[in-house]
């Protein structure tokens, strides 16, 4: 075997490594990232209660919660509401209410949901209608998608991405938008977890 014929093998092996590396799996998603979440809602700016006061329909009535996550009624005010669930509000409600009135009952009745911001799935890329969804629970990735209207005709959909937090660190889970959505692959479905952002790349012919 001649010199040249040996450099020649070299660099074929290089390049076949090269290759192999190129196409590598990427690492699987964590057991904790594909786990189910089922957590109770969390109530965000740009949602409205309705609190309902027993025996006392003066101060019972159906506010906004403001941009700063508050809430206004007659006889309380600024009270934070973001971030916490309807019962939390209501206790929190009937210790500001105490003052004026003995014994209040409060009950919280959430109407228009938003949901808190770090709670909402985003989805980015080449999504028919992008944008930000309050989550739901037991919400899969086919929710998501029916959602926003489908993909458009220049997604790759199989390229597709869930960015999740886990443990306050970031992970990445491939999903297959075009098995789910044209081929009916119902294997494909994931389920979603509050903040997922879901990013749906463009295909490069």
């Amino acid at each position: 075997m001649t010199q040249w014929m040996k450099h020649v093998m070299a660099a074929g092996a290089a390049g076949c490594l090269l290759l192999l590396g190129g196409c590598a799996t990427p690492p699987a998603p964590s057991a904790a990232a594909l786990a189910p979440v089922n957590p109770d809602y969390l109530i965000g700016p740009g949602d409205a209660v309705n609190i309902i006061v027993w025996r006392n329909p003066e101060v019972s009535m159906s506010v906004p919660v403001r941009p700063d996550g508050k809430i206004t009624t007659p006889l309380v005010e600024d009270l934070p509401a973001a971030g916490k669930t309807s019962t939390q509000l209501a206790r929190d409600i009937e210790q500001a209410l105490a003052k004026f009135i003995q014994q209040p009952v409060v009950t919280v009745v959430v109407t228009n949901f938003v949901g808190n911001y770090g709670e909402q799935i985003r989805v980015i890329g080449q999504a028919a209608r992008p944008q930000a969804l309050p989550y739901r629970r037991e919400m899969s990735l086919m929710d998501v998608l029916i959602a926003v209207g489908g993909v458009t005709e220049f997604a790759a959909g199989n390229k597709a991405s869930i960015v999740r937090n886990v443990d306050g660190k970031q992970e990445k889970l491939t999903v297959r938008l075009d098995d789910l959505i044209r081929d009916g692959d119902i294997s494909a479905n994931v389920m979603m977890r509050p903040g997922d952002v879901l990013i749906i790349p463009e295909s490069f012919f």
